[in-house]
């Protein structure tokens, strides 16, 4: 009798756990393979639009510096609030050509995050600057202020602020400190195109118009990313702009007089024609990812093994990422786990600048950046795009929950 029973609690449980599986298969086949970035679905709601401009650039064949470089520029300083937008051919471009104007010399300090992509101070030390790096804040993952005001010397001449994964850092306390010890600020902008930075006295202003200078990366990942590569640099300051366009131009001031040592860096028109259109819906995207991110904080707040992004006060969010820190989480097991199920998850960054090969510094070494140190190991984003239901975002979280736990 009891042979009997443990054969059928056995088959019980053998068809419990298959209909299981099938459920979750079928569940699966239902979705739609999910991505971290759903460039095709973005298309496919804008597909009109986005033909009809690409095909006017080809037939107009003004593939270089066409009308729709222009318009592009025009409509996005309009949307920026801001003097001078000069398009450049991508966001690492921005950053050197930036540097490069503002009259930077070998040796002298610029200061910026360690838990940032690596491009950030790669344009820094290919103009034979010194790369200066702070630490970052744990929760909202912004340069830390009191860092930098402790790395500031002599030789340092700018500060570089990454607004990362969609928010500003704190700009009023990084222009006082600019202003205090004469230095530039160049602010990253790759990850936060449409966010406001909130000042103490209720003025707005968007992420990039604020400092010296603003680089962005119009990259497809980009929340206004075109279908190849593109940047933009932008300014309220009339001399510097008129200088970043002649660099950006093999330092032209005019056709074949060249004033200043420049580069080759622009954007063609099929990617402008894009852009134009993508423009657009920028406020509606950051309105989707949004409402994703909102979706993920109400499931995975409470979670003792999660610690979802917070938000800064002075700055509106665009969520370029939606970036959670895993605590007592296996993370490489848990994105193998997902992955299984259909499920990417990245990481953004698993490496600090200061222990990548290429930026190794005797002033350095491991533990000398220990919030970014910890965010690199245990830090995990999950898919955030405007093309996201609630059918798949629910699918996304219920997994993370049942693996974590």
């Amino acid at each position: 009798m009891k042979i009997i029973r443990a054969i059928s609690t056995r088959v019980f449980i053998q068809n419990s756990l298959s209909s299981q599986t099938e459920n979750h298969s079928i569940m699966e086949k239902n979705l739609k393979k999910i991505q971290m970035v759903d460039l095709l679905g973005q298309y496919e709601k804008i597909q009109a639009e986005i033909d009809l401009a690409v095909l006017g650039v080809i037939q107009s064949s003004a593939f270089i510096n066409g009308p729709e470089v222009k318009e592009f520029k025009t409509e996005l300083e309009k949307y920026l609030g801001v003097k001078h937008v000069i398009p450049c051919a991508n966001g690492t471009d921005a950053l050197q050509i930036a540097m490069m104007a503002l009259g930077l010399k070998t040796g002298d300090e610029v200061i910026t995050a360690n838990f940032t992509y690596v491009a950030t101070a790669e344009v820094i030390a290919l103009l034979g600057l010194t790369p200066v790096l702070v630490d970052v804040y744990s929760d909202t993952f912004q340069i830390n202020i009191e860092a930098v005001e402790k790395a500031i010397t002599p030789n340092t001449k700018a500060i570089v602020p990454v607004h990362l994964f969609g928010q500003c850092a704190a700009m009023e306390q990084i222009t006082a400190l600019a202003k205090k010890h004469n230095l530039f600020v160049i602010e990253d902008v790759a990850q936060a195109i449409g966010s406001d930075y909130i000042f103490s006295d209720g003025k707005m202003q968007k992420a990039g118009t604020i400092g010296d200078v603003g680089c962005t990366s119009f990259f497809p990942s980009k929340n206004l990313g075109c279908y190849g590569d593109g940047g933009a640099i932008y300014t309220n300051n009339d001399s510097l702009a008129a200088k970043i366009k002649m660099i950006a131009n093999h330092g032209q001031s005019q056709q074949y007089y060249h004033d200043a040592v420049g580069v080759n860096s622009r954007l063609d028109s099929i990617q402008a024609a894009v852009l134009r259109i993508k423009l657009r819906h920028l406020d509606e995207y950051a309105a989707a990812r949004n409402s994703v991110a909102a979706y993920y904080d109400n499931y995975f707040a409470a979670h003792p093994k999660l610690k979802i992004p917070v938000r800064v006060k002075n700055s509106t969010h665009v969520f370029h990422q939606y970036t959670l820190t895993l605590v007592g989480v296996d993370r490489a097991k848990l994105r193998e786990q997902l992955a299984a199920r259909g499920i990417p998850a990245m990481v953004y960054y698993p490496v600090p600048l200061h222990l990548q090969k290429a930026y190794a510094n005797q002033r350095y070494k491991e533990g000398d950046f220990p919030v970014t140190e910890q965010l690199c190991a245990n830090v995990i984003s999950l898919p955030i795009h405007t093309e996201l239901d609630e059918v798949t975002l629910k699918f996304i979280c219920d997994n993370v929950l049942e693996l974590i736990n």
